[in-house]
């Protein structure tokens, strides 16, 4: 006869961090256990939680008829710090002043995170790693934390290398093309200064992620939202040679993509019909789709070149903006406004898309982005070969996975990495711009190459999540090794 603890379902409880690229993955992971029977709650403050609330709704409500487990979303305060009322994410800062409030709130966030623990007594944590404090807090509670932040394996090693090695200490700060290599890596990797975080001009961000990533080190392993045939090397580089547990359990799109068009039990949402209407009327393979992210800042100098990279490339183009960006047509290239005014050769679309029914609509054949990690993979589940354009943050380790390990894209020449709240001094130009468009999307044998490796792995990612796939396979490892964790606990 099988105990009450046999039982008792496996209880995972997700803390992400308190931006979108965090907390859309958590809810993507949450939707990918709750179906093999795990409890899964998820933690965020009331405005983070809003972000990810109508996913978790169309988790659930497919969940119901499969008799899985619901999720639930609880809520925390967010603590008063001095920031301006309904901000709590990166989103809304705009000043250093913000940032710094911010990782306090970050800070204050541990009381709730304790409490939660010592009231539902998970057998997980899933503490997003930018909450360094959760390996002590939980431990303190028993409970093992696995750390996630949403990146690659190949970014997190990467700059596992650069803290543990720091090659820069030695170099002219101003040197911006020094060449930078980073021991001790499955793959050379060698970038220029200027497109690396200098601690001597990050100090704040630097001291963070020493912690960050010594707080992972004392966790009981980390999960990776990748899959091991997309990143050949990085999960034994990480098990073998810097001895961290690891599961990968991508491509979390995967969760969501069948539901990202619902807006409930209605059918397609208003913005996803828009979208999908206007690709609807567009050939195969036309449309090259432009996205730089939601924390990217970008100048009007940089919108005005990017448009004439657009123009000059002869392709339709679907380009999403977030509504901090530019508005008006001040920074329009000259005929620029009629090619987006009868919509019949672009769109350009404000707000919110659905980037996941978008790059897996046949029209689309290119995404220029901002290289953060969720886009990348989100390419890589729909085959859409990639034009590089990275800014900040892992963005240009993940340029250099894409370039030069995978071969599935073109890089427009950013050299110049700036911080999530730094205007770039960097423009480039339009022909550059267009030029790299075209390497991608064009008829010529480096194009066809491209394509054909970013439809191959398009198919060896579907693979991973499917029954006896790499990433499956991690998943039912870990619930087995948490449930016997759990039963040898409580013995």
């Amino acid at each position: 006869m099988a105990s009450n603890d046999e039982q008792r379902p496996l209880h995972l409880l997700f803390f992400p961090f308190v931006a979108p690229g965090h907390l859309i993955p958590v809810a993507d992971m949450a939707a990918l256990f709750a179906p093999r029977g795990v409890k899964c709650s998820i933690l965020a403050t009331p405005v983070n939680a809003a972000v990810i609330r109508s996913a978790v709704d169309r988790a659930n409500d497919a969940f119901r008829s499969a008799g899985a487990p619901a999720i639930d979303l609880s809520t925390i305060p967010f603590p008063d710090v001095g920031l301006p009322p309904g901000v709590e994410s990166v989103v809304g800062l705009s000043s250093e002043a913000d940032r710094y409030m911010l990782l306090e709130a970050i800070k204050r966030l541990r009381e709730p995170f304790g409490r939660f623990l010592a009231d539902h007594r998970p057998d997980a944590a899933v503490a997003d790693s930018f909450y360094p404090w959760a390996a002590d807090a939980a431990a303190e509670h028993g409970v093992p934390r696995l750390s996630f932040l949403g990146s690659s394996m190949f970014g997190r090693a990467c700059h596992d290398s650069l803290l543990r090695n720091n090659p820069l200490e030695e170099l002219d700060p101003d040197d911006t093309d020094a060449v930078v290599s980073l021991p001790g890596l499955p793959h050379r990797v060698a970038l220029r200064k200027g497109q690396m975080m200098d601690p001597r001009k990050n100090e704040l961000e630097w001291e963070f992620d020493k912690l960050v990533n010594a707080a992972d080190r004392r966790s009981y392993g980390e999960l990776f939202n990748s899959f091991a045939e997309l990143e050949p090397g990085y999960a034994e580089h990480y098990r073998t040679t810097l001895g961290r547990r690891v599961w990968l359990v991508g491509p979390l799109a995967h969760a969501r993509k069948d539901s990202a068009a619902s807006g409930g039990a209605g059918g397609l949402a208003p913005e996803a019909e828009r979208c999908l209407r206007w690709l609807d009327g567009k050939p195969d393979g036309s449309v090259v789709y432009v996205s730089f992210g939601t924390l990217a800042r970008v100048t009007a100098a940089e919108l005005r070149e990017a448009a004439r990279g657009l123009q000059q490339s002869g392709r339709n183009f679907f380009w999403v903006m977030s509504e901090s960006d530019t508005e008006g047509s001040q920074w329009m290239p000259e005929g620029f406004a009629e090619l987006i005014d009868t919509e019949e050769r672009g769109i350009i679309f404000r707000g919110w898309a659905p980037q996941m029914l978008i790059l897996n609509h046949s029209a689309v054949g290119g995404f220029v982005t901002h290289c953060g990690w969720n886009s990348v993979l989100e390419a890589v589940s729909a085959g859409v070969p990639l034009v590089t354009w990275p800014r900040h943050a892992d963005q240009f380790y993940n340029e250099m996975l894409i370039l030069d390990v995978l071969r599935i894209g073109v890089g427009v020449g950013a050299g110049c990495y700036a911080s999530k709240l730094d205007v770039r001094g960097e423009v480039i130009s339009g022909e550059k711009i267009a030029e790299s468009i075209n390497k991608v999307m064009g008829d010529d044998e480096e194009a066809r190459m491209i394509r054909k490796k970013a439809i191959e792995l398009c198919g060896k990612a579907r693979s991973a999540t499917e029954k006896g796939g790499s990433s499956y396979n991690d998943v039912e490892q870990l619930i087995k090794e948490l449930m016997a964790r759990r039963s040898s606990v409580n013995v």
